[in-house]
């Protein structure tokens, strides 16, 4: 099995030119063969293709909307989630300083990487297959976005969801910490009644993790009124 088969099953593409997969997964403390061009191209590619899609998505929304929904999705932290969903720092490489400070958690250097991946499935594959990876990978965040909460979290998002319908409130709890002080990853569990599965989701800060298992937790009820 390819030493990153697992990676290419989560971001289901499979990249043609290893080495080419491995610049993307290369951050500059390794050296001159970096994922930072890389990073360049898929951040102009990623924010094209997230404007497209809320283009479509809300054909009313006004320019000044569009533009705070697209950075809500675009920004680093929604990035390093994403990064997070396919356990992409088991992957990076990077300089041995940045190994021993925890690199592949840091949120910037996962978001980078995403950029990078984005950038790497472009230049091998062109815009239709690029499209269509970044469309999937942000499928359940472009769901949940609307014009009215585009300026709230999912943690809020989901307490007002749960209060319109006059619910109790969700509970978060810290089931685990993992790893030293200095580097420390939370993993927080989100319930909100006995119907519904408890969500989880891991991070480098309880909030973060907070609001990943919000998120997951908005998404398992998305549809549903009862509870």
């Amino acid at each position: 099995m390819k030493k990153n088969k697992r990676l290419e099953l989560a971001l289901s593409y499979t990249f043609k030119d290893e080495s080419l997969l491995e610049r993307a997964l290369s951050h500059r403390s390794v050296g001159s063969k970096n994922n930072e061009r890389l990073e360049f191209l898929g951040d102009s590619l990623l924010n094209l293709i997230i404007a497209e899609a809320l283009f479509h998505k809300f054909p009313k929304a006004k320019e000044g909307d569009l533009t705070r929904l697209r950075a809500s999705l675009v920004k680093g932290e929604t990035l390093a989630d994403v990064a997070l969903e396919f356990n992409l720092g088991d992957y990076l490489l990077l300089g041995e300083g940045e190994l021993k400070s925890g690199g592949f958690r840091r949120a910037s250097i996962l978001a980078d990487a995403v950029e990078a991946l984005i950038g790497a499935i472009y230049l091998e594959s062109g815009m239709d297959i690029c499209r269509e990876r970044v469309c999937a990978w942000f499928d359940s965040r472009l769901m949940m976005t609307s014009v009215e909460d585009v300026s709230k979290d999912s943690k809020t998002r989901l307490q007002e969801y749960l209060q319109k319908l006059k619910r109790p409130l969700p509970i978060y709890t810290v089931v685990e910490t993992l790893g030293d002080s200095h580097c420390a990853e939370f993993i927080v569990e989100c319930s909100v009644g006995s119907r519904y599965a408890k969500t989880k989701a891991k991070a480098n800060s309880k909030r973060a993790a907070e609001k990943m298992a919000a998120k997951d937790m908005l998404i398992q009820l998305s549809g549903s009124k009862t509870f």
